[in-house]
């Protein structure tokens, strides 16, 4: 029986304990890790969104949108080969600096969008299936699975998560799950 004053362990992240399925386990884990990226968003004002939070120098609004970039380019540009814009004119400082004129609700908008996109693009795709030639690879050789992408996917995401947590712990002291 367990004491009064023993911590029960927490459930498991992501997908439920008894899936097992690699496709299905790796999008739950993309999920609950885009998931977790609004989670820790919640309660911080416009301002504190916007901000750069020193020293990293970047915005937690400006860290939603590199986000929509990184599902631009490896989901649309890189699995699915679209002929989209794959980074901003300006680069990395554009990528990551939410411009003045541009609202919070374009940017979460924006990257929800992707997220859809992303989402249509994997959902019914097998692992095993190989990038489509001529987007962000232009030859069969280079083309990864999309397992290989979405494992890239979830580092890049459970990286920037990471990032949050110190950015939030910075903003107003809240620290991470």
């Amino acid at each position: 029986m367990q004491q009064p004053s023993e911590k029960v362990p927490a459930p498991l992240d992501g997908p439920a304990v008894d899936v097992s399925d690699a496709h299905e386990l790796l999008l739950g884990y993309l999920d609950w890790y885009r998931e977790a990226l609004m989670r820790k968003l919640t309660g911080l004002s416009d301002d504190q969104l916007r901000a750069p939070v020193e020293p990293l120098g970047w915005s937690p609004l400006g860290l939603v949108q590199h986000l929509s970039w990184v599902e631009r380019r490896w989901l649309r540009w890189g699995f699915g080969a679209e002929d989209v814009t794959a980074h901003p004119p300006g680069g990395d400082a554009e990528e990551w600096t939410v411009a003045a004129g541009t609202s919070t609700a374009r940017v979460m908008s924006a990257y929800q969008a992707e997220v859809a996109v992303s989402d249509s693009l994997v959902r019914n795709a097998a692992l095993n299936d190989k990038a489509r030639v001529g987007g962000r690879f232009a030859a069969p050789e280079q083309a990864p699975t999309l397992g290989r992408i979405l494992f890239h996917l979830l580092q890049e995401y459970a990286r920037h998560v990471g990032h949050l947590d110190v950015a939030r712990e910075l903003i107003d002291g809240e620290t991470g799950e």
